[in-house]
């Protein structure tokens, strides 16, 4: 198609230009719009001489950990192929893959913090696990090349909305423009201009340079669409619907009142994510109920609402109990496939010394998890270094006979001391043992 070709040479063209070589970022979610941008990109750098590929590409997947399980296995497999092919062809891309920071993850800040679920006023999550884990990519290869340009994949005909914003950071007369957050880096948008069709005759006509099976791409598409009508086998024409209407991102996204792409999902047979479906409804559900939260926010402030109900963060009894609705969530899946994990081990950790440090002592997470699992949740890393904190444990026990009270206060503080340390953040322990002692006093 003739407008195609006419992207790929300016790709070539803008690839070229003299400008000490700024690398190019190109953020893959998987998606359609990443996926033709990256493939058009591709036929661009093939067709330069191999001494003229000096500027690098980097190929940059943010992995927010709450995605769809569907798609984080495709986008994890399409890497690996993307890797493989790069290194095989000798072309300067590269994949990179981000993930949130421990104390930025959902679960950490749900379960952890007591952070409401997200909604159109308080979308915490976007900045969290999205832009800060990209940012941080972005700014080190600033600081390393000096400058750095993003080639994005958002075109005009998606809505009205984004074509007028795409026309209102554009720079009249100049492909690219300059990031509106970022100094010294610079946006691209080379397939601004194509319709969704056209998006999808180059996922399904033009063949996968580095050898993925596109179909798979359009299965999940067509899996995920809520309407009746079918999706054409192949998108050439005009008067064609494809199922590029589908919408992915986080199962756990609250900010919409029903996920369409993951009910349509179950409902055409992946009833496997089912608990997903049931969880995050819930989730939307149990956000607004005043039993589930504080009469503050976590900074102290006053969050009561004109009817005398409470909108601070999460009561401590919703927060141990969401956990465990995650967890048997996650062992229902797993029955299906073993390997999956809605929640690390090291969020598990971090959960508990947000406890600690927000001095709720009377939950557990690994009481939770042995609740749910019947089993124990092994997250040691030093056998040795557990047995002679058993031995101490026990030795505080003997000397602590007569006073068990003091026995828990001790424990109270070491927990708080020693979790302090696990995120090397001891800001604020003084006041927090203050506190502690305080308590047990009075």
């Amino acid at each position: 198609m003739r407008r195609i070709d006419y992207i790929i040479s300016e790709l070539k063209d803008q690839y070229l230009i003299e400008d000490n070589f700024r690398p190019w970022i190109i953020g893959f979610s998987g998606g359609k719009d990443s996926t033709a941008l990256l493939q058009l990109v591709w036929y661009a750098i093939l067709e330069i001489n191999p001494e003229d590929r000096k500027r690098p590409v980097y190929v940059v997947c943010n992995d927010t950990m709450v995605e769809n399980p569907i798609i984080k296995d495709y986008v994890s497999d399409v890497l690996t192929k993307i890797e493989r092919s790069a290194v095989s062809h000798g072309l300067p891309i590269y994949v990179k893959n981000t993930i949130p920071r421990l104390e930025d993850t959902f679960w950490t800040n749900v379960i952890g913090r007591g952070y409401p679920v997200p909604n159109n006023t308080f979308r915490w999550c976007t900045d969290k696990l999205k832009i800060k884990p990209t940012s941080r990519f972005i700014n080190e290869q600033v600081t390393e090349k000096g400058e750095a340009i993003i080639l994005i994949g958002t075109r005009s005909s998606e809505s009205a909305t984004r074509a007028r914003s795409m026309k209102k950071h554009a720079t009249r007369g100049k492909r690219i423009s300059k990031h509106p957050y970022h100094n010294n880096t610079y946006v691209y948008p080379p397939i601004r201009d194509l319709h969704l069709e056209e998006v999808w005759y180059i996922i399904n006509k033009m063949p996968s340079p580095w050898g993925a099976d596109n179909s798979k791409l359009f299965q999940i598409y067509f899996d995920a669409l809520a309407d009746d009508y079918e999706c054409p086998t192949m998108a050439t024409d005009d008067s064609h619907r494809s199922c590029g209407q589908s919408r992915f991102g986080c199962w756990t996204c609250t900010v919409i009142k029903e996920d369409k792409s993951l009910s349509a999902q179950v409902d055409k047979g992946q009833l496997w994510l089912k608990p997903l479906k049931d969880l995050r409804e819930k989730m939307y559900k149990d956000r607004n109920d005043p039993d589930n939260r504080m009469p503050t926010r976590r900074n102290g402030q006053i969050a009561i609402n004109a009817d005398g109900e409470n909108r601070g963060s999460y009561k401590i009894e919703y927060r141990a109990k969401l956990l465990e609705q995650l967890l048997l969530a996650q062992k229902q899946m797993q029955n299906f496939n073993p390997n999956i994990e809605l929640i690390t081990n090291q969020e598990l950790v971090a959960i508990q010394v947000v406890w600690y440090r927000d001095l709720l002592f009377s939950y557990n997470v690994s009481e939770i998890y042995s609740r749910v699992y019947e089993k124990e949740l092994d997250v040691r890393k030093d056998d040795k270094k557990f047995q002679r904190d058993q031995r101490e444990i026990n030795l505080l026990k003997m000397v602590c006979q007569e006073t068990p009270s003091d026995f828990n206060l001790i424990q109270d503080l070491l927990k708080l001391q020693k979790n302090k340390a696990l995120l090397n953040r001891k800001r604020g322990l003084k006041d927090d043992i203050e506190r502690v002692i305080e308590q047990y006093i009075n």
